[in-house]
C-alpha cells in the first residue's frame, strides 16, 4: 500500500474541545477567541459561517448552484462583525473569493 500524501500546504488536522480544525493554526485561533468571549471582549462566535457572494444563475440553458464563501470564524467586537480567516498561503481561489466579499462590502481579516 503507497504512502498517504501530505497535505499540499503542509496543515495538520487536528481536533480541540471536541470540534476537528483544518489546521493548528486554525485550532489555536479558536483557543484565543474563545478565550476572549468568556472574558467579554468579542460575543456572538460562530465557526464555518457560509456567505453566499455569487447567486444561482443559468447559463446557456443550465442553471449554475450559487457560490459561497466559508469564513472560519464570525464574531462581533465594539459592535461591529468581524470575518476571520486563518491563512498560511493565500490561494487564487480565495483572492477572488475575498475581492468578492469586499464588492459586498465585507471584509475579511485574515490572521497568518
Amino acid at each position: 500500500m503507497a504512502a498517504k500524501k501530505p497535505p499540499k500546504y503542509r496543515n495538520e488536522k487536528c481536533e480541540v474541545e471536541g470540534i476537528k480544525f483544518d489546521s493548528r493554526r486554525e485550532a489555536a485561533r479558536w483557543v484565543a477567541l474563545r478565550g476572549q468571549e468568556e472574558h467579554g471582549l468579542i460575543s456572538g462566535l460562530r465557526r464555518q459561517v457560509r456567505f453566499e457572494i455569487a447567486p444561482a444563475v443559468v447559463i446557456q440553458g443550465r442553471k449554475r448552484p450559487a457560490r459561497y464563501y466559508v469564513a472560519d470564524f464570525v464574531y462581533v467586537r465594539s459592535s461591529e462583525e468581524v470575518i476571520e480567516d486563518v491563512k498560511g498561503h493565500l490561494t487564487a481561489e480565495y483572492r477572488l473569493k475575498r475581492h468578492l466579499m469586499a464588492a459586498r462590502g465585507l471584509t475579511i481579516t485574515e490572521i497568518k
